[in-house]
């Protein structure tokens, strides 16, 4: 069935109204509508976006944090009793800028930060234990997490990494870098 959409020419916003101002403008709102209306119509969802727009920021946002989480191997934790002095070297090996904190059944617990390491500077630190340190109940979220979402809880919580769990049991982690590089 053919439907044809009739627009009255518009008053172009030029003041000679020759330059296609007014006119492009309702082109692209009537395009936009009908794209709109087919996604609908065909039921058309974010796994769609996905598959058809795998580059750029749209397929960049629409990439699960599964793809691109480092690993268990990776991951900066430590024990809740474990020593600052045993603490700063994981968080130097590792290289995300902070360490996990973990309790005896392996649920996260808290996190070490440069930020926690400049607030708890001074000459005892090496002896205090993880648990002394942290900052508790840190932010972590689920491996199906997209990219654009993890990005606005970082930019929301002025955060650099993230941990991705499985209810609270740390499987991954994820740093902004990581995320910068799918941009480019």
């Amino acid at each position: 069935m053919n439907k044809l959409v009739l627009l009255k020419k518009p008053i172009e916003a030029c003041p000679l109204n020759l330059a296609p101002t007014s006119s492009t403008t309702m082109a692209l709102v009537m395009g936009d509508a009908i794209a709109i209306t087919l996604l609908k119509l065909r039921g058309f969802e974010l796994e769609n976006f996905s598959k058809f727009h795998p580059g750029g920021n749209i397929g960049k946002d629409l990439t699960k944090l599964s793809d691109i989480m480092h690993g268990m191997s990776e991951l900066p934790l430590a024990k809740q009793t474990e020593k600052m002095s045993n603490v700063l070297i994981k968080m130097t090996k590792k290289s995300f800028g902070c360490v996990g904190v973990v309790n005896k059944s392996q649920n996260l617990i808290g996190i070490i930060t440069d930020g926690d390491l400049r607030r708890n500077m001074n000459l005892t630190i090496i002896n205090k234990s993880a648990e002394q340190v942290m900052t508790k109940n840190p932010t972590f979220v689920d491996k199906s997490m997209l990219v654009g979402e993890a990005i606005n809880i970082m930019n929301e919580k002025k955060i650099t990494s993230l941990f991705i769990c499985k209810k609270t049991k740390p499987i991954g982690i994820i740093h902004i870098h990581d995320l910068l590089r799918l941009s480019s």
